[in-house]
């Protein structure tokens, strides 16, 4: 519905803004300093023998207030909207699915199945099911300490059966491995599965430990993890990066030139840092040298073109 909808793409804003911040600090620096620039105040600041180092380490003064409020948003609000927005998403789509603070749930027929935690790999994690009578009275429990989905069938690893006898009686069972089968696929369970970017720094870096003793690959996490701790270096540099444009045509004008000039570059990271992500995942590169190396570029071009601004150039 249309409420859904509109609440799904407000909750994934501010993922969208944590992601784009680096495109904003720079377009905003360079609409800040280019309307100094129009009013001839940065010429008069020049003249009165302030140097461009020094306007620029007040620029990164308030940069780095932007980019603590950043780091605060990536941290507090993003974990908990996207969250919020996957949840509302499945529960809009009628996926037979819902996440309870005691895991995921599942009804089919007669059944009732607790998932405790869905892997990258779409695996699960302290499965119980537990199957009812059409009294309404529990038959049996069936926990599993994993299961894995083969194309046709779920295997259970670790498999403790317990069945009701009578009123009281109860059987148990313990095998290392057994066969479920179920409508339920990795397609369906896959939007409870962990989005890296869903995650705070402190959250993925227990996380990441928690995939390592489940032997799962934690490459997209461990990016994602360098990608945030990097955010807002990233953020500085890209307000670094937006000064020697305004300082090359203090007298010109060409304010639309500027920020369109601030938008090409900001996409251009964009597109750098996320294609460097990917590559990363591939070919295993280190991700915390795929997370580094756009800043470190970017890096390199704004103090290139710092010094020809201030040489007049």
């Amino acid at each position: 519905g249309l409420f859904e909808l509109v609440k799904y793409v407000i909750l994934r804003q501010p993922q969208q803004v944590y992601e784009l911040s680096p495109i904003g600090a720079l377009i905003g620096t360079i609409m800040g300093l280019s309307t100094l620039a129009l009013n001839s105040e940065l010429t008069a600041m020049r003249a009165a023998g302030v140097s461009v180092a020094r306007i620029v380490m007040a620029t990164l003064k308030v940069g780095l207030l932007f980019a603590v409020v950043i780091l605060l948003v990536g941290e507090y609000v993003v974990p908990i909207s996207e969250n919020m927005a996957q949840t509302g998403r499945a529960r809009a789509l009628e996926t037979p699915l819902q996440k309870k603070s005691s895991g995921i749930w599942l009804r089919s027929g007669t059944s009732f199945v607790n998932i405790g935690e869905v892997l990258p790999d779409f695996s699960l994690l302290r499965m119980n099911i537990y199957v009812f009578g059409q009294d309404n009275r529990l038959r049996s429990q069936t926990a599993a300490q994993r299961a894995r989905h083969d194309g046709d069938a779920w295997r259970l690893e670790g498999v403790t059966e317990s069945l009701i006898v009578g009123s009281e009686a109860v059987q148990t069972r313990r095998v290392a491995q057994d066969t479920w089968h179920s409508a339920l696929t990795p397609d369906v369970v896959s939007v409870f599965a962990i989005r890296p970017e869903s995650l705070s720094l402190q959250q993925l870096y227990y996380y990441i430990g928690h995939l390592q003793q489940n032997n799962q690959d934690t490459r997209n996490f461990r990016l994602a993890f360098w990608q945030k701790s990097f955010m807002p270096l990233a953020t500085l540099i890209m307000m670094l990066l937006a000064t020697p444009f305004v300082f090359r045509q203090l007298r010109s004008g060409g304010l639309s030139q500027r920020v369109f000039i601030g938008i090409m570059l900001g996409l251009v990271f964009i597109i750098f840092h996320k294609s460097i992500g990917y590559f990363s995942a591939l070919y295993a590169f280190p991700p915390m040298a795929a997370a580094l190396l756009p800043i470190l570029l970017f890096f390199a071009l704004a103090l290139y073109l710092l010094r020809r601004a201030a040489r007049g150039i």
